[in-house]
């Protein structure tokens, strides 16, 4: 089965890919550079890509700082030591997952693919809208109605293989299937070495996840 695997460099797309992998897709990979400041994620992936196997790697440049809007993709500081705060926060990039969603979806109709995974979750993370179950059911529907592929075979179907697992279970899982945390990137505000900040959503809940999961973190943070 081919599958098609939203690859952002993070800590939870690589877990995404390496499942589908020990569940024998053929996975080809897609990475979106959008204008994100912690557009080092982009070789995060290449490392992750290279290191657990695709068959295929696209990457896509798409500049969504035409829009901005975002602390990911504009003039906005990115907030450091608030995951939980109330309200959606301002790293939030507007439609960002239905965007890309959108993206994977062309290239697996045009690659013929059954299923395209992506590594959303919606229990450690920092309260975005399109990581919840809802939201993917609702994509799901869009292709059932609004593509070839959907109307004629009921297909790519839509894999979120970690949506209800704590930061901490996904960890334990991709460590169980060999992954190497040292290869992904998760920090929004990187510095300009590439270290990550330690106090961003990001940093927070991927810190967290190791230390309940009882796995050494990887991470090399500045001393900011």
């Amino acid at each position: 089965m081919r599958a098609v695997i939203l690859l952002s460099g993070g800590l939870d797309s690589a877990t995404a890919l390496a499942i589908a992998r020990s569940e024998s897709r053929e996975c080809l990979a897609l990475s979106i550079i959008y204008g994100q400041r912690h557009e080092i994620e982009l070789a995060a992936a290449k490392r992750v890509a290279a290191a657990i196997g695709v068959a295929e790697h696209v990457i896509y440049p798409l500049d969504l700082r035409v829009f901005g809007a975002s602390a990911l993709t504009d003039d906005i500081a990115v907030p450091k030591d608030a995951v939980g705060a109330a309200g959606i926060p301002v790293t939030y990039v507007p439609a960002r997952n239905t965007i890309f969603l959108s993206l994977a979806l062309g290239y697996a109709e045009a690659r013929r693919a059954e299923e395209i995974w992506l590594g959303v979750n919606a229990v450690d993370y920092s309260g975005y809208p399109d990581c919840r179950p809802e939201f993917i059911e609702a994509f799901q529907q869009v292709i059932l109605r609004g593509t070839r592929s959907g109307v004629e075979v009921g297909q790519p179907r839509i894999v979120v293989p970690l949506i209800r697992m704590s930061k901490a279970e996904i960890i334990r899982r991709g460590t169980a299937l060999g992954v190497d945390y040292a290869l992904t990137h998760s920090c929004y505000d990187p510095d300009a070495a590439g270290r990550a900040c330690g106090h961003c959503d990001s940093c927070l809940l991927r810190r967290k996840g190791f230390e309940e999961a009882g796995v050494g973190d990887p991470t090399v943070y500045s001393k900011r």
